[in-house]
């Protein structure tokens, strides 16, 4: 294809199609970079993956890295995870926002780039994806109604923390009731007076076929929710006194009620872009 004819094509493919602002689709991965690895895999990412492996990419609008420090590891729930192995697994949290409508002209061109940048030696082998999924928008909650910023400002505001949190259901059909519990009763409650200004709700996707092969296929497409919680204060500042007890005791409630179960529970605090502040706080 000429360069005449690229340029056409990248002015045709702006001019149709959804463009909002919502975030109908996110990334959220979160990674274990192998001992003695931790400093060359933050520069890494944070000097070439971060933009040539996502915010450079169509449609990926809006990106933000967290980091789980020693002590924010050992706060996690449960003891035993079905997903971090130990729960300590996974110090590295990048969460990115897809327009909505756009998840499947994103992946097109996601699974390209990252092939060529795999067979360009400018992607990372010394790490463990442990948790790495695309997923669907369900729903938002808000603290504050419709004051203060919304989800699509999220990965932008300075929040200062934030708590990925992952729901496990038996069935399709109870994970939409769960999800209806969490929307309708549960969070708006749970909000009131607490740090965190609004969480969002996702459901995870089954990754292509054609991924790369170091990625593991997601597990609990029909059966999963991942909430993540947006946080006004540092979270190490107020677990005791808002989170440790209200995620131990939705676990209760959710098994006593056969809505599910929580599987994960990880507390993260911003990164700071550009530099290695934190690595040395890891292990």
């Amino acid at each position: 294809m000429s360069e005449g004819n690229s340029s056409d094509l990248y002015a045709e493919l702006a001019s149709v199609g959804p463009y909002g602002v919502h975030p109908g689709h996110a990334l959220i991965t979160m990674v274990e970079p192998h001992p003695g690895h931790e400093y060359a895999y933050n520069r890494w990412y944070e000097d070439d993956h971060f933009y040539a492996g996502a915010m450079a990419m169509p449609w990926m609008y809006a990106g933000r890295r967290w980091v789980a420090t020693r002590d924010l590891q050992l706060l996690r729930l449960p003891e035993k995870s079905a997903i971090a192995q130990p729960v300590t697994q996974g110090c590295y949290l990048s969460t990115y926002w897809i327009t909505d409508g756009r998840y499947a002209d994103h992946m097109r061109w996601t699974v390209s780039i990252n092939k060529r940048l795999n067979h360009d030696a400018r992607v990372y082998q010394d790490r463990t994806h442990v948790l790495t999924a695309f997923q669907d928008h369900e729903t938002t909650v808000y603290r504050d109604g419709a004051a203060g910023p919304r989800d699509f400002h999220a990965l932008d505001h300075p929040y200062q923390g934030l708590i990925l949190e992952v729901l496990e259901t038996e069935s399709p059909q109870q994970r939409t009731e769960l999800l209806q519990w969490l929307r309708t009763r549960y969070l708006s409650k749970t909000l009131k007076g607490s740090p965190t200004a609004l969480v969002t709700i996702f459901r995870p996707t089954p990754l292509p076929v054609d991924r790369m092969s170091y990625v593991r296929q997601v597990e609990g497409v029909d059966t999963r929710l991942t909430l993540l919680w947006f946080l006004e204060q540092d979270p190490r500042e107020c677990w005791a006194d808002h989170y440790a007890d209200h995620h131990a005791g939705l676990d209760a409630r959710l098994t006593e009620s056969g809505l599910g179960r929580v599987e994960l529970v990880a507390p993260f605090i911003p990164t700071i872009p550009g530099t290695d502040r934190y690595v040395s706080e890891l292990r």
